[in-house]
């Protein structure tokens, strides 16, 4: 990254003190924010997965995160591989008008990215086998047995390059949070003891990268780590990770924040014991709360599957929601435990209703418990 890059991107971080001073300005959204990690974060987050890699969409969702983060929604979630850099790129130039107009503080707003994922720049090229040598390995920044699967590497190299992409993407000096995307990924080629030797790598690197003030916290993003079975190959256990981060970091690591898709259709994080030792298991939340840990939820309308057509228990659960989009929503950010729920949000209309859903406290544990258990009074 050159000199003039650098001194572009803005400085700072979300803070106590301003997170704060942003929740105060909601006071219509009973219930919204949640104290996590010393932050005031909003129960929604705007996600940036979905969408065309095309102008249309960035500008859709340039207005989208304007509108979000005016509205009271302070977290943002995207990784560097979504639309190809680009999501990365719409959430730098919609921070950097807010900050410029006055509108928000840099300090007042979360944002999270993930790096673990091959990525193009923009767009898939012509010949993509070139374009990756020619970027990736001539560079020196994956050697050969680097990557799994053809798409997802963890090496410190990579992760710094990584870090440096989205950096430069975000317009951001740090990222209040960085995930290893998906890093499950490598346990359906590897061994466990090679797995988690190269898991001390990354966090190793990670700890460094916030010691540079490039990242304020790390975590993991996954798919199907935190929802499988202790007998599936490819299970992550909440503990093992923050033995590592402890071997690497000490008692002060910043092994911070997880995220798992948790919807009605995919409830292990509060359903599935399946963390602990054999003889205590719990859920990923009693784990992961355990250890004070930040969980956003991915996939909380399982991308729009579960926008439409659900049975009426959730309209009695949750009266007074105006769309099943809300209904589905609510019950993940009323889910104890849950700290965020990622909602994507490519467009207005996506914004506005989640900002609806937001002018509603989250619902009392009497209502979650009819749907997890729809048979009793």
């Amino acid at each position: 990254m050159d000199r003039d890059m650098r001194l572009s991107m803005l400085k700072g971080r979300a803070t106590t003190e301003a997170t704060a001073a942003y929740a105060s300005r909601f006071r219509n959204l009973p219930g919204n924010f949640r104290s996590v990690l010393g932050l005031s974060i909003s129960s929604v987050g705007i996600g940036t997965y979905l969408g065309e890699s095309d102008t249309e969409t960035d500008g859709a969702y340039e207005d989208s995160i304007a509108a979000a983060v005016s509205g009271g929604i302070n977290l943002i979630d995207t990784a560097v591989n979504y639309r190809f850099q680009r999501s990365e790129r719409n959430i730098g130039a919609a921070i950097a008008k807010l900050v410029e107009s006055g509108s928000i503080r840099r300090e007042e707003i979360i944002v999270a990215t993930k790096g673990g994922y091959l990525t193009f720049d923009g767009a898939v090229p012509a010949d993509p086998r070139a374009w990756f040598e020619e970027k990736f390995v001539r560079t020196g920044i994956v050697s050969a047995g680097d990557m799994v699967e053809g798409s997802h590497c963890m090496t410190p190299r990579y992760l710094d390059a990584m870090i440096e992409m989205s950096r430069a993407n975000l317009g951001l000096e740090t990222i209040d949070v960085y995930y290893l995307h998906n890093p499950e990924t490598q346990l359906g080629v590897l061994d466990r003891k090679t797995f988690l030797a190269r898991i001390r790598a990354a966090l190793e690197f990670l700890e460094k990268a916030v010691g540079e003030n490039r990242i304020a916290v790390y975590g993991t993003a996954t798919w199907n780590g935190y929802r499988a079975k202790q007998t599936e190959r490819g299970w992550l256990s909440v503990d093992e990770l923050i033995a590592v981060a402890r071997e690497v970091g000490g008692d002060a690591h910043h092994f911070r924040a997880i995220q798992l898709p948790y919807n009605l259709a995919m409830p292990e994080a509060v359903t599935l014991s399946n963390q602990g030792p054999l003889n205590d298991k719990t859920t990923l939340v009693g784990a992961a709360k355990g250890h004070g840990l930040l969980i956003c939820a991915s996939a909380s309308l399982l991308q729009g599957r579960l926008s439409r057509d659900l049975p009426a228990i959730l309209s009695d659960a949750f009266p007074g929601l105006s769309s099943d989009a809300q209904r589905a929503a609510q019950f993940v950010r009323s889910t104890p435990g849950i700290d965020v729920a990622l909602i994507g949000m490519k467009s207005r209309t996506h914004v506005d209703d989640a900002l609806a859903l937001m002018a509603h406290p989250p619902a009392p544990r009497d209502a979650l418990m009819k749907l997890f258990s729809p048979s009793q009074p």
